[in-house]
Protein backbone atom coordinates (compact mmCIF):
# COMPACT_ATOMS: atom_id res chain seq x y z
CA UNK A 1 0.00 0.00 0.00
CA UNK A 2 1.31 3.45 -0.69
CA UNK A 3 0.78 7.09 0.81
CA UNK A 4 -0.40 10.03 -1.42
CA UNK A 5 1.45 13.13 -0.39
CA UNK A 6 1.56 16.78 -1.56
CA UNK A 7 3.74 17.81 -4.50
CA UNK A 8 7.39 18.03 -3.00
CA UNK A 9 11.03 17.93 -3.94
CA UNK A 10 10.87 13.84 -3.68
CA UNK A 11 13.74 12.81 -5.92
CA UNK A 12 16.61 11.84 -4.84
CA UNK A 13 19.47 11.58 -4.67
CA UNK A 14 20.64 14.76 -6.09
CA UNK A 15 24.23 16.08 -5.97
CA UNK A 16 26.00 18.17 -4.23
CA UNK A 17 28.27 20.60 -5.73
CA UNK A 18 29.88 23.60 -4.65
CA UNK A 19 29.27 26.43 -7.52
CA UNK A 20 31.73 29.66 -7.88
CA UNK A 21 31.37 33.09 -9.74
CA UNK A 22 32.15 36.08 -9.52
CA UNK A 23 30.97 39.33 -11.59
CA UNK A 24 32.91 42.65 -12.15
CA UNK A 25 33.83 44.62 -9.07
CA UNK A 26 32.85 41.79 -6.77
CA UNK A 27 34.98 39.39 -4.82
CA UNK A 28 34.70 35.31 -5.96
CA UNK A 29 31.60 33.21 -4.59
CA UNK A 30 30.78 29.95 -3.16
CA UNK A 31 27.12 28.56 -2.92
CA UNK A 32 26.37 24.88 -2.31
CA UNK A 33 23.55 23.65 -4.17
CA UNK A 34 21.75 20.19 -4.80
CA UNK A 35 19.31 21.43 -7.43
CA UNK A 36 21.85 20.38 -10.47
CA UNK A 37 22.17 18.02 -12.99
CA UNK A 38 23.39 17.12 -16.52
CA UNK A 39 20.51 18.16 -19.29
CA UNK A 40 22.05 17.40 -22.45
CA UNK A 41 24.87 15.25 -24.05
CA UNK A 42 25.32 16.71 -27.13
CA UNK A 43 26.63 19.76 -26.10
CA UNK A 44 27.32 18.77 -22.50
CA UNK A 45 24.94 21.33 -20.43
CA UNK A 46 24.67 21.34 -16.94
CA UNK A 47 21.49 22.97 -15.14
CA UNK A 48 21.56 24.88 -11.82
CA UNK A 49 18.73 25.98 -10.04
CA UNK A 50 19.72 29.51 -8.07
CA UNK A 51 17.00 31.32 -5.69
CA UNK A 52 17.51 35.22 -7.30
CA UNK A 53 17.55 36.55 -3.90
CA UNK A 54 20.78 34.52 -3.47
CA UNK A 55 24.07 36.58 -3.63
CA UNK A 56 25.21 34.01 -6.59
CA UNK A 57 22.24 34.51 -8.60
CA UNK A 58 23.88 37.82 -9.34
CA UNK A 59 27.20 37.11 -9.92
CA UNK A 60 25.91 34.48 -12.52
CA UNK A 61 23.59 36.35 -14.12
CA UNK A 62 25.58 39.22 -14.61
CA UNK A 63 29.06 37.31 -15.50
CA UNK A 64 27.59 35.08 -18.19
CA UNK A 65 29.39 32.01 -16.64
CA UNK A 66 30.12 29.60 -13.74
CA UNK A 67 31.91 26.79 -11.94
CA UNK A 68 30.16 23.17 -10.83
CA UNK A 69 32.74 22.03 -8.11
CA UNK A 70 32.17 18.49 -7.05
CA UNK A 71 32.99 17.45 -3.54
CA UNK A 72 33.56 14.60 -1.85
CA UNK A 73 33.43 13.88 1.98
CA UNK A 74 36.67 15.48 2.80
CA UNK A 75 35.52 18.57 2.86
CA UNK A 76 31.76 18.23 4.03
CA UNK A 77 32.05 20.58 6.40
CA UNK A 78 33.51 23.31 4.17
CA UNK A 79 30.47 22.37 1.78
CA UNK A 80 27.70 22.69 4.49
CA UNK A 81 29.20 25.77 5.54
CA UNK A 82 29.12 27.38 1.82
CA UNK A 83 25.06 26.74 2.14
CA UNK A 84 24.44 28.61 5.36
CA UNK A 85 26.09 31.70 4.75
CA UNK A 86 25.84 34.67 2.85
CA UNK A 87 28.41 35.68 -0.01
CA UNK A 88 27.20 39.13 0.56
CA UNK A 89 28.72 39.07 4.35
CA UNK A 90 31.22 36.29 4.17
CA UNK A 91 34.35 35.55 2.18
CA UNK A 92 33.41 31.85 2.15
CA UNK A 93 36.83 31.17 -0.09
CA UNK A 94 38.88 33.05 3.39
CA UNK A 95 35.59 31.72 6.11
CA UNK A 96 36.51 28.00 4.89
CA UNK A 97 39.80 28.36 3.83
CA UNK A 98 39.24 26.10 0.76
CA UNK A 99 41.84 27.24 -2.68
CA UNK A 100 40.33 29.33 -5.27
CA UNK A 101 42.47 28.22 -8.43
CA UNK A 102 42.50 29.86 -11.74
CA UNK A 103 39.98 28.35 -14.12
CA UNK A 104 41.47 28.04 -17.69
CA UNK A 105 38.10 29.76 -19.74
CA UNK A 106 36.24 32.05 -17.07
CA UNK A 107 36.93 34.47 -14.50
CA UNK A 108 35.22 32.16 -11.87
CA UNK A 109 37.79 30.05 -9.71
CA UNK A 110 37.99 26.39 -9.45
CA UNK A 111 38.11 24.92 -6.19
CA UNK A 112 41.22 23.56 -5.52
CA UNK A 113 40.06 20.49 -2.93
CA UNK A 114 36.90 19.22 -4.80
CA UNK A 115 38.39 16.15 -7.21
CA UNK A 116 36.55 17.38 -10.11
CA UNK A 117 35.64 20.99 -11.64
CA UNK A 118 33.44 21.89 -14.61
CA UNK A 119 33.71 25.52 -16.49
CA UNK A 120 30.01 26.52 -17.84
CA UNK A 121 28.75 29.84 -20.15
CA UNK A 122 25.53 30.75 -19.46
CA UNK A 123 23.12 29.54 -22.63
CA UNK A 124 19.80 30.32 -20.92
CA UNK A 125 18.10 31.39 -17.94
CA UNK A 126 14.33 29.81 -17.32
CA UNK A 127 12.26 31.26 -14.82
CA UNK A 128 10.31 28.03 -12.96
CA UNK A 129 9.16 29.69 -9.60
CA UNK A 130 11.32 30.39 -6.17
CA UNK A 131 14.52 28.99 -8.10
CA UNK A 132 15.90 30.31 -11.82
CA UNK A 133 17.42 27.26 -13.72
CA UNK A 134 20.89 28.44 -15.36
CA UNK A 135 21.46 26.46 -18.78
CA UNK A 136 25.46 26.28 -18.79
CA UNK A 137 27.21 24.94 -21.50
CA UNK A 138 30.52 22.96 -20.43
CA UNK A 139 33.66 24.11 -21.74
CA UNK A 140 36.49 22.56 -19.87
CA UNK A 141 36.46 19.46 -17.19
CA UNK A 142 39.41 19.41 -14.82
CA UNK A 143 39.98 16.22 -12.57
CA UNK A 144 42.54 15.72 -10.02
CA UNK A 145 44.72 13.04 -11.33
CA UNK A 146 44.45 10.85 -8.19
CA UNK A 147 40.96 10.25 -8.96
CA UNK A 148 41.27 8.86 -12.10
CA UNK A 149 40.99 5.17 -12.92
CA UNK A 150 43.72 3.00 -15.06
CA UNK A 151 41.50 4.10 -18.11
CA UNK A 152 41.48 7.79 -17.00
CA UNK A 153 38.58 8.13 -15.97
CA UNK A 154 36.72 9.44 -13.13
CA UNK A 155 36.83 6.34 -10.34
CA UNK A 156 33.72 6.97 -8.08
CA UNK A 157 34.88 5.01 -5.33
CA UNK A 158 37.94 7.33 -4.59
CA UNK A 159 35.63 10.07 -4.58
CA UNK A 160 33.13 9.14 -2.99
CA UNK A 161 30.81 12.31 -4.13
CA UNK A 162 28.29 13.47 -1.93
CA UNK A 163 24.59 13.61 -2.80
CA UNK A 164 21.39 15.24 -0.41
CA UNK A 165 18.67 13.18 0.37
CA UNK A 166 16.06 15.67 1.80
CA UNK A 167 18.21 17.44 4.02
CA UNK A 168 20.75 14.69 4.79
CA UNK A 169 23.88 14.56 3.48
CA UNK A 170 25.10 11.08 1.71
CA UNK A 171 27.75 9.64 0.03
CA UNK A 172 28.14 6.81 -3.03
CA UNK A 173 30.85 4.84 -3.08
CA UNK A 174 29.75 1.17 -4.76
CA UNK A 175 29.24 0.40 -8.33
CA UNK A 176 26.67 -2.32 -8.53
CA UNK A 177 26.01 -2.24 -12.45
CA UNK A 178 26.05 -0.94 -15.86
CA UNK A 179 24.58 0.81 -18.10
CA UNK A 180 22.60 -2.00 -20.24
CA UNK A 181 23.48 -5.24 -18.09
CA UNK A 182 20.12 -5.87 -18.14
CA UNK A 183 20.28 -6.73 -21.93
CA UNK A 184 23.03 -8.67 -23.20
CA UNK A 185 24.93 -7.17 -26.01
CA UNK A 186 25.68 -9.29 -29.14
Amino acid sequence: MKITKNPSTALYPCPVVLVTSVAANERPNIITLAWVGTVCSDPPVIGIGIRPERHSYKLVKNSGEFVVNVPNADILKEVDQCGVVSGRDVDKFSDTGLTPTPAENMKAPLILECPVNIECTVMNEIPVGAHHLFLGKIVSVHISQEFLNENNRIDFAKVAPLVFNQGEYWILKRKIGCCGFSKKKT
